[in-house]
Formats: C-alpha cells, structure tokens, sequence
C-alpha cells in the first residue's frame, strides 16, 4: 500500500507489501519484543495457549476412555504424537472460513489425527479448552513471577545487611528528617515486596481450574454421554483436574469461571505494581541526591545531546510500566460486572479476558528483571550521603547540645534561646548566602558553650541518631524474610540479563 499525499510529513514515498515481508513490515507489540523476558513471553504465546487446548482434549479423552467410553489407545496415542504438531496456518485458513477460532483448531488438529477426529473435543465446549487454558496459563505465569519477585527480595535483603549501619538522611514530605539507615530504608521497600509475595502465593493457591462443566456449566452433555451416571461425571471432571495439575476445580461455573477470578489475580498484580512504582521512584530521588546511581555500562550513552548525563532508565522503565499496570485494575472489575446470567461476550470482544492479564504478567515480568540493585549492584555514594548528613546534623544535634549543656550545670532555657540564635544565623548562611551550615563552629566559637565544646565530636556522631536501626534491620531480615524465601532458594542462583 503506498502512502498518499496526506501522508504524515516524512513517510511520502514509504510502501508495505500486503501483510509484511518480514517481522519488521508488521506492527509488534514492544511489551513482547523489547520488555518481556523469554519465559513470561512463551507463557502467553500462541504455541503454548494452542498447544494447552490440544492437551485439555487429549485429557478429556483419555478420563472419557478410563470411565468406560469407546475412545481407543491407538486414537489417544495419535492425539499425544502430535500435541505440538500444529499448523498455524491452517488453523487461520479454517477460522477464516469457520468465523470460530475453538473449531478452527479442532479442525486442525482432526487433519493431523484421522483416527482420533471424531472424539476430539467430545461434549465439550470451547470454554472448555479456553478458560481452562486461560487458569493454566494464570498458575504458571504466578510461578514465573513469584521466583522473579523472591530474587529481588533476596538481592535487596543482602544490600539491607550490608549497609544495615550506614547512617544516612531521613525524609518526611521529602523533607530533611532525623537520619535513618540505608539499610532500614530498604527494608521498607522489602516489607511491601513481602506483602506482595504472600499476596501472590494465596492468589496462585487460591485459582481453580474450569473443569469439565459444559456450554452453562450443567454438565449436561456429559451426562448424556454417560447415559445419567452423576458419579462419572463428578469422576470426569476430577481426573483432567488432576491431569492438569490442579487440586481442584469450581463446584459452580456458568459458561466461563467466574471473572472474578481476573479481578484477584489483577488486584495483587497490580499491588506489586504500585510497590515496584515507589520503590524505583525512591531510587530515581536518590539518583538526583547523587546518593545513589543505576548500573551504566561502558559504552552506555545517558543522552544524545549531554553526554555527561547516567539516567535512572531502568527506574524509569520500571514506573512507566507499573503505572500502566496499576491502570489495568478497571477493566476486570468492569468485564465482572456485566457477565449477564451465565455469560456475555463483553470479555470476548474486550480482546479476550486473558489479555489485561497478560500485560500485567509482561510487565511485572520484565520490572522484577530490571531494579537497578540487582546484578551489577548500585554505585553507593558515600562520602555524598556524609556530605548530606553534615549539612543537616547540627540543626538535629542541637537537642543533643542542649542535654549537655544542662548535665554540665546549665540553665535549658538559657541554652535553648542560645542555640536559637546560632541556628537562625546559620540558616540564614544556608539559605540568603548558599554557604554550609556553620552551626557547630558558631557553637564552638561561643565561650557560653565551652563545658560542652570537647562532647562535641561525640554529639555528632551520625550513629548516635540512627536509633535501633541496625537491630531492627537484622531482627526484620532473620525472622520475616529469611523464612519467606526459603522455598525459593535453589532458583536464587540466576544471572540477570539487563539487555535494554
């Protein structure tokens, strides 16, 4: 198709063949190509959602064969040979003449397995092989993601212990605060991160599968095909959940589970998008504090007009992605309620249920890969943190001063409007003059303060201020995370690829 002469500015001339040559002639989703990791893709693609659907028939077949229906070894044993045998092409010729993607496939997969065509797919209906497919793909992209989110909680564990003691400035309203710790400051990252994992493991616990239930959930047609017997039916319905790797199924569906479902999965996706959102926006502040800096490569360019700049891409990548995915929340509360009766196709036409549920796994999948903690480690900044905590610490000392002062016979009133008065000419040099605080030297230049004058080094030691910080952060590590992650301890060990 060539461009016409309204074309935008700068696209005259440019042409597409019909359908592309190439992977480059069609539109590709970013989400896929530049952000999603190889396993979080896979798990959304159309091989394994198609190639699911081909083993929820072989399953159905093989419980319909052990309860007694004439379905034969040799025919299962076709279906099995080609579970992954599909011909993509052929199933998009035949929906194209089906208008019916669910019989498309079982059209295709009848071509590749002649003996075994007339019992594919037998009483069933296409939620059958779709929302069964879609529970299946739900579980396994929860395990993906919740080994991904235990590494982060792992890696920053092991940043909180190191820096567990190193004091730095506090912020309340982004604010100057009293002074905390780096290493108690990342333990309130890894405690909403520990939420999240809880969250995730009861929401991946708590999914069921479909089952084998029929067009309204009934059963109908399999009790017709079991000639009334309820006790095969139940049986039925019990062995492909199991066959599926599920403990249970939904005693009541309608046609589809309930979207319900979508909404808990996507509530606790979206969770962890707003904690990975204050996390990397914590560490995009810190960025501009110069406390702390993202991994940059060697031949890594910031920008293309200041080359001195290291931005906190990764961070920001991070927020954009997660404040996408918090935005996703609506639509499943929105498909939920207008599922009419047993079902309406609001979900079908909204790209498919599945769909808001795959972006929230794509994105979580690729921002767990990216926290700029992660291999290599940050660039910590000491000596610029020092600096912070200097510029700040007489002003939160003077307390301290004062206690001093009284212990060496002073009047606290007296001393109170003393170091009242230093402190304002010291803001004034601060903030009118651009100096450094100069409290502490106007506090050692005052004859008034000599009883105090040798305390002064010890005063102003910055972990005198930092509390139990360190004790917190070790008791916090030993007793609720340690724990947490220990069923994920042999997948530690992964090197992290940041390509983009």
């Amino acid at each position: 198709v060539t461009v016409s002469k309204m074309a935008a500015p700068g696209t005259a001339g440019v042409t597409a063949a019909p359908g592309g040559q190439d992977e480059f002639s069609r539109y590709r989703s970013p989400l896929v190509f530049r952000y999603a990791g190889a396993d979080m893709a896979f798990n959304f693609s159309d091989r394994k959602k198609f190639g699911s659907w081909r083993r929820l028939w072989l399953w159905l077949a093989r419980g319909q064969q052990k309860l007694g229906l004439p379905i034969t070894d040799e025919q299962i044993q076709e279906m099995e040979s080609n579970l992954d045998n599909i011909d993509f092409k052929m199933a998009a010729e035949e929906e194209k003449r089906l208008r019916h993607d669910v019989m498309a496939h079982v059209h295709t997969f009848a071509h590749c397995c002649p003996k075994a065509a007339g019992i594919i797919h037998l009483g069933a209906t296409s939620c059958y092989v779709g929302d069964n497919t879609d529970l299946i793909v739900l579980r396994d992209g929860f395990d993906i993601l919740l080994v991904k989110l235990a590494r982060v909680i792992s890696r920053l564990s092991d940043f909180a212990e190191k820096h567990a003691d190193l004091p730095t400035l506090g912020f309340t309203h982004y604010q100057p605060a009293q002074l905390t710790t780096v290493g108690k400051r990342c333990c309130l990252w890894i405690q909403d991160l520990c939420m999240d994992l809880r969250n995730l493991e009861r929401a991946r616990n708590d999914l069921r599968f479909r089952g084998v239930k029929g067009t309204t959930g009934t059963q109908a047609s399999f009790l017709q095909l079991f000639e009334g017997d309820h006790d095969k039916v139940e049986q039925l319905d019990e062995l492909v959940t199991e066959m599926a790797g599920f403990k249970c199924a939904y005693l009541v569906t309608g046609q589809t589970y309930s979207r319900k479902v979508d909404i808990d999965c996507l509530s606790v996706l979206s969770s962890l998008g707003a904690s990975d959102f204050q996390i990397c926006t914590d560490i995009r502040l810190l960025a501009n504090l110069k406390e702390i800096e993202e991994p940059f490569e060697k031949d890594q360019i910031g920008s293309s007009a200041m080359p001195y700049k290291r931005n906190p891409m990764r961070s920001e990548r991070c927020c954009s992605l997660a404040r996408h995915l918090m935005a996703l929340i609506m639509d499943p509360l929105q498909t939920a309620a207008v599922q009419w009766f047993e079902r309406t196709l609001d979900d079908s036409a909204n790209s498919r249920v599945i769909q808001f549920i795959v972006k929230c796994f794509l994105h979580l999948g690729l921002i767990e890969s990216l926290p700029p903690w992660i291999p290599p480690a940050p660039s910590l900044h000491g000596e610029v943190i020092e600096r912070h905590i200097c510029h700040e610490l007489p002003f939160m000392a003077t307390e301290n001063v004062i206690m001093a002062m009284v212990k060496a016979g002073g009047n606290r009133q007296d001393c109170h409007e003393k170091i009242r008065v230093l402190s304002q000419q010291a803001a004034a040099v601060v903030k009118q003059e651009g100096g450094d605080n100069d409290l502490i030297d106007r506090v050692r230049a005052d004859p008034y303060f000599g009883p105090v004058h040798s305390q002064l080094d010890i005063l102003l030691d910055p972990k005198s201020f930092i509390g139990r910080a360190p004790q917190q952060v070790a008791r916090f590590l030993k007793e609720e995370v340690r724990p947490l992650l220990t069923p994920f301890q042999s997948k530690m060990d992964v090197k992290v690829e940041l390509e983009l």
